[in-house]
């Protein structure tokens, strides 16, 4: 495909690799095909995979209605730690007696985040407050209760959140359908505080942003072949 082409507007579906940023997708397929104009539909965090909706050109117009359609994401939780950061990004920080939870508990109350509910972001997010990335106020130390004060929960919506693999406690698996805007690691942190034994996730993949599936996305290596470039 010629710069042209990408330049009248096209969708791309990247599958993200790990440890890359979304930004670091953008830049190398912006070099890839050689064109300014291009974004992201969707942040997702460096230590997770998965779909990356890319528009190029024209079709960068079409970005927040990509965004806000419903996405699904597969990935694994651990119960009986935390961290700051809700996953792998940054050290334990804590650790819980897990003796007291089984299957059905697990169960009884997985319910209870399915539906609408309130949800305060992680601190170690983009999202910004008093015009500073909470990202970046949490490397200087700053606290989730601080957040729950400087920032208010907000209503997303969760359609599925499916654990499976109990045989391998205290680490699940997890299928999640869920609304724009909704935190994987916090839910995976609520459900932890939920059953009194913290929690945090240790891989998370997406898997679909609407009709978008990542079974139809290419990963770099095989977006630069079709483009006939080097790395």
């Amino acid at each position: 495909m010629t710069p042209e082409q990408y330049n009248e507007g096209q969708v791309l579906l990247i599958d993200k690799p790990l440890k890359w940023t979304s930004f670091d997708v953008v830049h190398k397929v912006r070099n890839i095909i050689k064109i300014k104009k291009i974004g992201h539909a969707g942040t997702l965090d460096p230590l997770a995979t998965g779909l990356l909706i890319l528009c190029t050109g024209k079709k960068t117009k079409s970005i927040d209605l990509y965004q806000a359609q419903e996405k699904e994401y597969t990935g694994t939780l651990v119960f009986g730690k935390t961290t700051p950061s809700h996953d792998l990004e940054t050290l334990f920080d804590a650790e819980y007696d897990i003796s007291h939870i089984s299957e059905d508990k697990i169960k009884e109350i997985l319910p209870t985040f399915i539906g609408k509910i309130q949800q305060v972001p992680p601190i170690f997010s983009a999202i910004k407050v008093n015009g500073k990335r909470l990202y970046k106020q949490a490397h200087k130390g700053i606290t989730d209760e601080t957040i729950e004060i400087a920032i208010k929960s907000r209503e997303v919506e969760v359609t599925v959140f499916e654990l499976s693999n109990f045989a391998n406690f205290p680490a699940l698996d997890f299928r999640i359908v869920c609304s724009k805007g909704t935190y994987i690691r916090s839910l995976v942190r609520d459900l932890g505080k939920a059953l009194g034994a913290g929690a945090y996730m240790s891989a998370l993949r997406r898997t679909r942003i609407g009709e978008f599936n990542v079974l139809n996305a290419l990963s770099l290596e095989d977006f630069l072949k079709e483009n006939q470039k080097e790395l």
